[in-house]
């Protein structure tokens, strides 16, 4: 009897319809108001012609214009190369190229132009490549091309194209509502962010507000606005925000900023010409972005765990659900935190690799401006997450008890 009742039950299982969870009107409301934000922002930054302000002091100065445009190289027409050792045999040198444009004002016209090869930039092209060059005009129309760099973006956008695949194969439909939320943050950073950084804007506070936004709006797309993904997204603006607090106090202690950052000079020149960018808080909005991704995992992860439980066994106290969460929480915090501070070592390794080969005992190196910021930023991200933990599983099994008390009272 037992074994033909688990029989029935099984088929019943089978035959039971999946239960897709419609769109609910508090998601598109959400994601309606998100949408007339992100307009709104978009309104604010650009006019008709682009953007508001002048952000290419660079490439417009005094007499002469710069710009940077798509070119097919048509001929070598000579080239003085040599292999240097001391760069694995890179070539290094000049070429004298025939191209054709492919952008821009002075697209389809044959320019001869050189390369400068070299160990550390510039790469050696042949008869067919695609390459960028800079164009450089003066007031009376005069001008002249070199070689930029090699154009990579074809291979780059099949590489994308690849990854897109795999994602909507493995993830399905999942793995399209996390596309979504990719593009989402990629647009808002470049769009939004990027463009408003320039202007003046205040860098911790403009960078923490849009992360908070792109948290947001991807676990809507992702999940709806219900219990599991506002547990996740309070538990993700808490974790980001101790983060940046954490950021904040040791940069503050330890006398370092953005200033101190490796790539920090050629924004500092674009302040010297006229540019607005904030420098010194560019550290902890480094912090709260490579924070953001982390934490949204984690997040994610403990309040779906935590539901899936409560939908198990919907006996189980808030308690309970947070001492699970925490047990969850545990598990994933060893290998995400090894995860963002590998992170940041490999953003800086051959730095590290020339400051140790430099005879600096491990006192001095890691007191040095460049492995001190990597430092500050690895612990301050991964310390953000370690507080996600215990403050996720505690809004979630906050919520999952709230509501089971309610239906208490209504039944």
């Amino acid at each position: 009897m037992k074994k033909q009742k688990k029989k029935q039950t099984r088929k019943q299982a089978k035959n039971k319809p999946v239960e897709r969870r419609p769109i609910d009107k508090t998601s598109i409301i959400v994601l309606a108001v998100a949408a007339v934000v992100f307009a709104a922002a978009l309104f604010c930054i650009y006019d008709r012609d682009g953007f508001i302000g002048d952000t290419n002091v660079f490439y417009d100065f005094g007499d002469e214009q710069v710009d940077f445009e798509k070119a097919t190289v048509i001929k070598v027409l000579s080239e003085d190369l040599k292999t240097d050792k001391a760069a694995d045999d890179a070539y290094v040198g000049t070429q004298k190229l025939s191209v054709v444009v492919k952008s821009g004002r002075y697209k389809g016209e044959k320019m001869t132009v050189p390369n400068y090869p070299g160990a550390l930039s510039g790469a050696r092209v042949s008869e067919g490549d695609s390459v960028t060059l800079t164009i450089k005009t003066l007031e009376n129309g005069d001008h002249s091309g070199t070689v930029y760099e090699f154009n990579r973006i074809p291979i780059l956008a099949a590489f994308l194209l690849l990854f897109f695949a795999a994602v909507v194969v493995v993830g399905r439909l999942t793995g399209l509502k996390s596309l979504a939320g990719l593009i989402l943050t990629v647009i808002c950073l470049f769009a939004i962010l990027i463009p408003l950084l320039l202007k003046g804007a205040p860098t911790i506070l403009t960078t923490f507000i849009i992360c908070a936004y792109i948290a947001l709006v991807s676990f809507t797309i992702l999940g709806g606005v219900h219990r599991k993904t506002i547990s996740a997204f309070l538990g993700t603006v808490a974790g980001t925000f101790f983060a940046m607090i954490a950021g904040l106090a040791v940069q503050s202690a330890a006398k370092i900023d953005g200033l101190r950052l490796g790539d920090i000079e050629a924004l500092y020149q674009l302040r010297l010409y006229g540019g607005s960018v904030g420098l010194k808080g560019l550290l902890v909005a480094g912090i709260i972005i490579s924070a953001l991704g982390a934490v949204m995992d984690v997040a994610m992860s403990i309040s779906s765990s935590l539901e899936e439980l409560h939908e198990a066994n919907p006996y189980y106290s808030g308690k309970d659900l947070f001492k699970s969460g925490m047990n969850i929480g545990r598990d994933m915090a060893g290998t995400m935190t090894n995860t963002l501070i590998l992170a940041f070592l490999g953003s800086e390794f051959t730095l590290i690799i020339y400051l140790y080969a430099s005879g600096i005992s491990f006192y001095h190196l890691f007191s040095t401006a460049f492995v001190a910021v990597e430092t500050i930023s690895a612990l301050s991200s991964s310390l953000g997450l370690i507080l996600a933990i215990p403050l996720t599983a505690f809004i979630s099994s906050t919520l999952i008890a709230g509501e089971r008390s309610e239906n208490r009272r209504t039944k």
